[in-house]
């Protein structure tokens, strides 16, 4: 197919094309866009096809596109909608809890001493090493490892109860 072929068929089938797509369902900027890529996709093809008897196959590669944008669509919209209906509902009893235990923590994290609560807290919260705590506090391993099952084990005792 020549580019004046091309074009002859393209300006000769485009409205139609684009209307046939419109009055599929597709709005009006969507049809305008789809109709491109038919004929987009009839130049990629260089198909020989009677000039007469092409809008049948432009009709039919238009209503593929359309249905295949379609079910996109939908794949997307029931991906999207899975995401949003995945959220977890707290219910008021586990958010009570919730409130509870964060305040039993603070009172526990209050109760330890400062050499303890100042390992566990560079640790847990700065996200610091055992090693790096050390050269910090100018401290031994050894000694930060203790500080740290000291508050580890006290912490767990509290919150148990």
């Amino acid at each position: 197919m020549t580019k004046e072929e091309f074009k002859y068929l393209f300006d000769k089938y485009f409205d139609s094309v684009r209307s046939y797509l419109f009055y599929r369902g597709a709005g009006i900027d969507e049809a305008s866009d789809l109709a491109q890529d038919v004929f987009l996709r009839l130049w990629k093809k260089q198909v020989d096809v009677d000039p007469d008897t092409i809008i049948g196959l432009l009709y039919k590669i238009a209503a593929d596109m359309y249905i295949s944008k379609y079910r996109r669509a939908k794949l997307e919209a029931k991906y999207v909608n899975s995401l949003t209906n995945d959220k977890i509902e707290i219910s008021p009893e586990d958010e009570l809890m919730h409130k509870e235990l964060l305040i039993n923590y603070k009172k526990a994290l209050a109760s330890l001493t400062e050499k303890q609560r100042t390992v566990f807290l560079m640790s847990r919260m700065e996200g610091l090493k055992y090693h790096e705590i050390a050269g910090r506090l100018n401290l031994s391993v050894k000694a930060v490892e203790k500080r740290m099952n000291l508050a580890l084990s006290f912490l767990k005792n509290v919150l148990q109860q």
